[in-house]
């Protein structure tokens, strides 16, 4: 494999680091290299991969719609579109829908629906946050290495503490344009919002008159137990962004806005060349098609219970957390885990340096995470 090593660095940007491994296939849960080693694979593209790799249904689907059309413009209407937008309504109890190509383009779109409905500029946002890499996406994202070589970026934004109320009231004002926030925070490494934090922030919106934003973009399509992960908290807010899982590993990202936010929005507010393409939308309706049809939101919730269970039980796990499907675990060293993992045929990832993250296809079963498991027993 180090010739495609060599030849990728020749002809890529360098901007990832990346583990020593070429896939070549991929099968429900399992990924093949190019000299045929099989791996578990318990990182899903970051999220992505909700229905497992090449599932039957969702390539018949794809390929079905690639013979009939593939692309027009948003000039024009197309049924698919129509019909995810319908569908998503449906999952997500928001009212009307934007479709764009990724996460980060979710966001810029909610940042901008914000500041045309409010007229107001500030956003706050959290310690810890990540929410994309583009510049607006990149302005609301914690980390300072991400941040502070590309400045000046978009502002005013503010950072309160993650969870902390007295925080939060120190930094929202009546500038404030929209509050944007992942109910569980993933390249943190995966911590859950109190559920009396997110009742505040309400509360200052109707004090203040901002936007709620939920960046449910790796939380969202039955990651944590639930459809998405405003359902664990009974809210709703009024801009929602969704992709990874919405595609299951095709292309497609989404903002839902409450009734009252897409009135005050035009034709030119915003717009997107590729987004909400027909394959791309056949791709999230099958996706989601699939999810119901074989229970995976209650899959997530079942066998993301029995994986904290098993990780609990390991010595060597100081602390476990999240929501169904979505696990975080801390480790010592958990770089040099991710790389003795796959040396034994298991992908897993490492947010942080003394977090593992564990966010597999919807799909996987008890035997899959108890192979995961044992792995982990002899490598930490």
């Amino acid at each position: 494999m180090n010739e495609w090593f060599e030849r990728e660095k020749a002809s890529h940007v360098q901007f990832y680091m990346r583990q020593p491994v070429v896939f070549v296939k991929g099968e429900g849960c399992w990924l093949y290299d190019a000299e045929g080693k099989k791996y578990l694979d318990m990182v899903a593209g970051i999220a992505a991969v909700a229905t497992g790799h090449c599932h039957p249904e969702l390539v018949a689907r794809v390929s079905e719609q690639m013979r009939k059309l593939v692309h027009t413009s948003n000039l024009y209407y197309t049924t698919p579109q129509i019909l995810l937008a319908e569908k998503l309504k449906e999952i997500t109890g928001m009212d009307k829908f934007f479709f764009c190509n990724s996460g980060t383009e979710a966001v810029e779109a909610a940042l901008k629906i914000a500041r045309k409905v409010t007229g107001k500029k500030k956003f706050v946002a959290f310690s810890g946050s990540f929410h994309g890499r583009t510049m607006g996406a990149l302005s609301v994202t914690w980390k300072e290495r991400f941040r502070k070589p590309f400045e000046p970026l978009i502002q005013p934004v503010e950072f309160a503490e993650y969870n902390s109320i007295e925080s939060l009231e120190k930094k929202i004002d009546e500038s404030t344009a929209a509050v944007i926030l992942e109910l569980v925070q993933g390249e943190a490494g995966v911590y859950p919002a109190d559920r009396e934090f997110v009742k505040e922030i309400f509360r200052l919106r109707d004090k203040y008159n901002f936007l709620v934003i939920f960046d449910e973009v790796q939380t969202g399509f039955g990651r944590t137990g639930k459809w998405f992960a405003k359902d664990h908290y009974g809210v709703k807010p009024d801009v929602m962004t969704m992709a990874k899982a919405m595609g299951s590993g095709f292309p497609i990202g989404g903002v839902g806005v409450r009734e009252e936010v897409a009135e005050k929005l035009e034709a030119g507010d915003h717009a997107s060349t590729f987004g909400g393409n027909p394959l791309a939308c056949a791709a999230s309706l099958a996706t989601i098609d699939i999810i119901e049809k074989e229970r995976l939101v209650e899959n997530s919730e079942k066998v993301g219970r029995h994986l904290r269970e098993m990780l609990e039980e390991l010595g060597s796990v100081e602390e476990v957390r999240g929501m169904g499907l979505m696990v975080g675990a801390r480790v010592e060293n958990a770089f040099k885990v991710v790389s003795k993992c796959l040396e034994k045929g298991l992908l897993v990832n490492a947010p942080a340096e003394n977090t593992l993250r564990f966010v597999p296809p919807l799909i996987i079963n008890e035997d899959e995470v108890d192979f995961a498991v044992n792995v982990l027993s002899l490598v930490i």
